[in-house]
């Protein structure tokens, strides 16, 4: 049949609206590369539990979410997983298995999953050996970086003010590649294709002949083919959904990708290919076969094996840790850091030289809700986790110079923009390399020493780094021509102020008594030639460092009108107590303190103390990290050396392991964790129940930090498990597209998401261990349960087995929730309750993780 011939598809006579959204809805949203901010990639996928999804996974696209037998096998031969871990996982799992049976399955390999939902490109790829779904991705991806391009396109692509959709369809009109590829009726037939894209979808479905019962996953199927742009446009409905608005960019996409299948089908529609369509579609609509779910159920007992055996290990340090040193009445310092698993190394290397200080954890973006217009830029960026809008629209001042720095520094980029397209102009390209290229040798050696950076650092471009370090997000409201995208006025009202200050101490747990100096270090990172450089930055404010929210906080605590209200509000800070923001650098270990000089002379010697302190920790943390970054230094001074000169190298492929082997999360008084060496492997948030009396911190503390911590633990998670679809392969071959949106792996392909395998991935071993997340929070069990039932994600996050859930009670116990038919219950995790559960026939039918 000639394409153009094809009849057009009237109204359906039922919608598959339905199908569509929830196809959508299983697609996880990618953040831009100027944010990147960790996402969990089965977070569309959270409304089944952990063991269905990755059924549901091996039916759409013939993987799982485990790793494959060769690893579980190291970690038993390297005594990672017990024998012990083993049973207790069988009983875990509710599993008639016998331990003997797990190791002879262990043995052998797993079953190799079936296609799954193919494309049809997928099967043309088979039947003629063709690279068509290579061909038929490199196309999309193509228009949709054109499309969707933010600023790397010296002229923009035509047809931006349509629909992505309709844009595809004026551009694939006048597209010759398909002809070159034997499609030569293609152009013509797309005018027969409907307008609208649901329709081209159902038009879709019933032309290729998809069962109703078949439709989501094939849906489903179609994105995930396409996933990176399946997940850009996910984020742009998200974020157009937080501004109350919509965006249909992903069911564009959806339509564009059924509409090529359709066209491949009936064009290439040889009696093989038609056969291999309906084997496909049959063998889709079978239910999983026995040996597959025997095979799950052992994946299933491996997993929980590494997962108890790191969760003893958990247990182990906080018995250890259940002697700390009594700190004084009124502690030298307080140092408030994020809850990053890095800071974890840090706070301990911070207390053992400095054992009066009392460090707390705390997320990162400090509990205020901003958004910061940098000096002399034309739009703000969020400093708060991507689960919230900013409440308030700061922008940064640098003192008296503000309105002279802010000309100066528009100007200078302006002029570097002018000369960067001169550069890369299509008329002077070659003559500049010519002309030019030798005076550009004293840069290209200082770049390669390290002395220098291959391009300006976007923080301090068009400025000197000696004024940024004076420049602060103003609490004032101030005039400007800059865009602030949730709010017309700016700054934080005065009546506004002590509220967001006695939240925030509340929801620290900072109430009194206050020393001298208190110190709030927001994080951030260090590197160069790096596209992912804002992954190692603060999750917690959407991929930006700390410094900003940290400045903001320290200046409300240390607002005289602010603290009179404090204190008639049952807060006194004392008048000697001084806030300080600061910032820890996680690729080099220094902590910059800012503002030093406006610390009250009386507190210098406290502030020296302090600044020896914070050198001497890190200089403890970097010793510690230098052997998983493989730096063999013998002296302080030679790995500080060595840290640095990897934080300029624009050859290094990995400054830092940054949030690798993340595996827990713990919400407790410090004194539970002071001491203990959580192997920089921990979020660690402090919470004292008993000073929160309506559980408000508590649900804050599980419906934000747990789930921003859970999202991080599953990127990193699908990243190791399946590189390929939720990673974004080898860093060497990434090439920024769009812009800002993201990167391909080489010169063309789909966008990339997840992690590059060099973060995850030290040449021989993986550096992250895919574990689910194990929350530890220190609280009634009736608190816990009330806030899970109260929150539909939260509860589908625990119930189904995405994240353990365990409680610490007064006595240091750690007891586990579980989840039976007859509901939820807790029991203490030690050999003999577990053995004692046995007994229990509701444990026998507990779901299993």
């Amino acid at each position: 049949m000639n394409l153009a011939d094809m009849p057009t598809l009237m109204e359906p006579t039922l919608s598959i609206d339905p199908q569509i959204d929830a196809a959508c809805g299983r697609i996880a949203p990618l953040w831009p590369l100027k944010n990147f901010v960790a996402v969990n990639p089965f977070f569309g996928l959270r409304d089944h539990d952990f063991q269905s999804a990755s059924d549901l996974l091996a039916r759409v696209m013939g993987t799982s979410l485990y790793m494959p037998r060769t690893y579980f096998q190291e970690q038993v031969a390297q005594g990672r997983i017990g024998s012990k871990d083993i049973r207790q996982a069988i009983r875990l799992c509710g599993s008639t298995l016998s331990l003997e049976d797990v190791q002879e399955a262990l043995a052998t390999d797993r079953p190799q999953p079936r296609m799954g939902m193919a494309t049809v490109s997928d099967l043309l790829d088979k039947v003629e050996g063709g690279l068509w779904t290579r061909f038929v991705v490199e196309r999309i991806s193509m228009h949709c970086a054109a499309y969707f391009d933010i600023g790397q396109a010296v002229i923009p692509m035509p047809y931006r003010d349509q629909s992505l959709f309709a844009a595809w369809r004026e551009t694939a009109t006048i597209d010759q590649s398909p002809a070159l590829m034997g499609l030569r009726g293609l152009r013509a037939a797309i005018a027969e294709v409907p307008h609208a894209p649901r329709d081209a979808i159902a038009w879709a479905v019933e032309k290729l002949d998809i069962p109703a019962e078949a439709t989501e996953r094939y849906l489903h199927a179609a994105l995930l083919s396409v996933g990176g742009w399946a997940a850009w446009t996910r984020y742009l409905k998200w974020q157009a959904e937080l501004s109350g608005q919509s965006d249909a960019s992903i069911v564009d996409l959806l339509a564009i990708r059924l509409v090529w299948d359709v066209l491949l089908f009936q064009e290439k529609g040889s009696a093989a290919l038609q056969a291999r369509w309906r084997e496909m579609l049959a063998a889709s609509m079978r239910a999983p076969s026995a040996k597959r779910r025997a095979a799950a159920e052992v994946d299933r007992i491996l997993l929980s094996a590494m997962e108890i055996g790191f969760q003893n290990s958990v247990l182990a340090a906080l018995k250890e840790a259940q002697r700390p040193q009594p700190l004084p009445t009124r502690p030298a310092v307080q140092a408030a850091f994020c809850i990053d698993v890095r800071s974890e190394i840090f706070r301990r290397s911070l207390e053992i030289v400095a054992p009066s200080i009392q460090t707390i954890g705390f997320a990162g973006f400090f509990g205020i809700f901003i958004e910061v217009v940098p000096l002399g830029a034309d739009c703000g960026h969020s400093h708060v986790p991507i689960l919230f809008t900013p409440s308030y629209c700061l922008q940064e001042q640098g003192g008296d110079e503000t309105d002279q720095l802010r000309q100066q520094r528009r100007a200078r980029l302006k002029w570097a923009k002018v000369w960067k397209g001169f550069k890369f102009s299509a008329s002077s390209c070659f003559s500049f390399v010519e002309s030019a290229g030798l005076t550009y040798a004293p840069k290209l050696l200082s770049d390669s020493m390290g002395w220098s950076r291959p391009v300006p650092d976007p923080k301090t471009q068009g400025i000197g780094r000696k004024r940024v370090l004076a420049l602060s997000p103003s609490l004032l409201p101030k005039t400007s021509d800059a865009c602030c995208s949730h709010h017309g006025a700016t700054g934080i009202p005065q009546d506004q102020r002590v509220e967001n200050a006695e939240r925030i101490l509340r929801a620290m747990g900072l109430t009194g008594p206050f020393a001298r100096l208190v110190l709030l270090v927001g994080h951030g990172s260090s590197s160069v030639n790096n596209p992912h450089a804002t992954s190692l930055d603060c999750g917690a404010c959407a991929g930006q460092t700390g410094e900003a929210s940290a400045k903001v906080v320290a200046a409300l605590f240390n607002d005289k009108q602010v603290r009179v209200e404090l204190a008639r509000r049952g807060i006194l800070i004392p008048e000697d107590t001084w806030f300080l923001a600061a910032l820890h650098d996680t690729t080099t270990d220094i902590v910059q303190v800012f503002d030093a000089h406006a610390v009250p002379h009386d507190l210098a010697p406290d502030l020296a103390n302090l600044e020896r302190a914070l050198e001497q920790a890190g200089d403890l943390t970097r010793m510690q990290r230098a052997s998983s970054m493989g730096i063999d230094a013998m002296t302080d001074r030679d790995v500080a050396q060595h840290v640095q000169a990897r934080s300029r190298d624009w050859s290094q492929v990995r400054p830092e392991w940054a949030l690798a082997n993340n595996a827990a999360f713990i919400a407790a008084p410090r004194f539970r964790t002071r001491g203990a060496d959580l192997g920089g492997r921990a979020f660690l948030h402090d919470y004292v129940w008993k000073n929160d009396a309506d559980f408000k911190v508590l649900e804050l503390i599980m419906t934000a930090p747990m789930v921003v911590a859970n999202w991080i633990n599953m990127q990193y998670y699908g990243s190791v498990v399946d590189n390929s679809r939720f990673g974004s392969g080898n860093k060497v071959l990434h090439n920024v597209v769009g812009g800002a949106i993201g990167v391909l792996e080489g010169n063309g392909g789909d966008l990339r998401v997840g992690l590059p395998l060099q973060s995850l991935h030290d040449g021989s071993r993986w550096m992250h261990e895919p574990l689910r997340l194990s929350v530890y929070l220190e609280a009634p069990a009736e608190a816990i349960d009330n806030i899970i039932a109260r929150h539909e994600m939260i509860r589908q996050l625990v119930d189904n087995k995405w994240l353990h859930i365990f409680r610490i009670d007064e006595s240091a116990e750690v007891i586990r929730r579980l989840v039976t038919e007859d509901g939820c219950c807790w029991q203490p995790v030690s050999l003999e309750s577990e053995k004692a559960m046995m007994a229990q026939s509701s444990f026998q039918t507990a779901l299993r993780p």
